[in-house]
């Protein structure tokens, strides 16, 4: 019997691929973590039953949140902040940049740190840089703490889960105190959860609208990841207005002057697409009007369990709902 891995996205629409093994898993203070190899989308982490990073495909995510605002960053950024991250994919792209003198790297849980180590042999060099600096705690602690300040600040954090560490770190308190932290000229980028026809709403959306309430340029952009069957959001805030636009020409010259090795996925005509967005989808985030805080967070509700509990023998009509999602704006 097939071993099924199965993810209620939403009421009525149900994603299920094929596991061959359940490679290695542990459990830390804050997250149940797993890795495992499946059939459509080789390895894959999993967080709290809910995939992070596939092997197929997640340099398109990874380069889709550091190459924008490293490149649009006007002289080439030295000093660079990532919030979360524990898998190192993110601080992987980062160093990948010649101008790179520091890499700070902030993740709550040390635990999933050291299992992604073990367990991820894509970002053993990266993790081995010396520019690289790792410190397990509280982002926002260390952010407020630092006394020299950044260049490109990137939040790689999971989605505002309640009860999950990074439930506050959206919200405009949050976005006040980075923009203090960043150099003249500096950037700002976050993953902001699910940009599909459905999602945009819930998370991207708002989070858009609050970081214009902190920053003078913002803008939203997304792209497919196959793995998470959706679209997937990010939106970049700039302290100063004149680099917020880049041509696709100078894209492709600063990769050639700024970039070690050659990129998969980013160029000048794919950036140009990252930012195409709907009509529908540019209307809607002009009108939003929510402002996310520590009183009016966008939360997501989520059961979660480990790979081994959601699993089932069986073909992928049986039904479950443990690792199911409900998105509350």
């Amino acid at each position: 019997m097939s071993k099924w891995v199965i993810e209620d996205l939403e009421d009525g629409l149900r994603l299920s691929y094929k596991l061959n093994s359940i490679l290695a898993s542990t459990q830390s203070k804050f997250q149940q973590v797993d890795v495992c190899d499946t059939v459509p989308f080789g390895r894959i982490l999993i967080i709290d039953g809910l995939i992070q990073s596939a092997q197929l495909d997640e340099y398109i995510y990874h380069e889709c949140l550091v190459h924008p605002a490293m490149l649009a960053h006007a002289t080439g950024a030295k000093r660079v902040f990532i919030g979360g991250g524990g898998e190192g994919s993110t601080a992987r792209e980062v160093l990948r940049h010649k101008s790179v003198e520091k890499c700070v790297m902030v993740d709550i849980d040390g635990d999933v740190v050291d299992f992604c180590k073990a367990h991820l042999p894509e970002n053993k060099e990266a993790f081995a840089d010396p520019r690289l600096e790792l410190i397990i705690d509280d982002c926002k602690v260390q952010l407020e703490q630092a006394k020299e300040k950044f260049d490109v600040i990137i939040m790689d954090l999971d989605d505002p889960l309640e009860g999950g560490p990074c439930y506050w770190l959206y919200c405009k308190e949050f976005y006040d105190m980075c923009k203090s932290k960043l150099n003249p000229g500096g950037i700002l980028v976050t993953q902001a959860s699910g940009a599909g026809v459905k999602q945009y709403k819930a998370v991207l959306s708002p989070v858009l609208n609050t970081l214009k309430q902190a920053f003078p340029a913002c803008r939203a952009y997304k792209e497919a990841i196959y793995s998470f069957a959706d679209e997937w959001g990010f939106v970049i805030a700039h302290s100063d207005p004149k680099t917020a636009t880049i041509t696709p020409e100078e894209v492709d010259r600063r990769i050639a002057a700024r970039v070690n090795g050659s990129l998969e996925f980013l160029d000048g005509e794919s950036h140009t697409g990252i930012y195409a967005l709907s009509k529908k989808m540019r209307r809607d985030l002009q009108e939003e009007t929510r402002v996310l805080s520590r009183d009016k967070p966008a939360v997501f509700l989520q059961h979660t369990q480990g790979v081994s509990k959601y699993t089932k023998d069986s073909d992928a009509s049986e039904s479950t709902d443990a690792a199911k999602r409900q998105k509350v704006a």
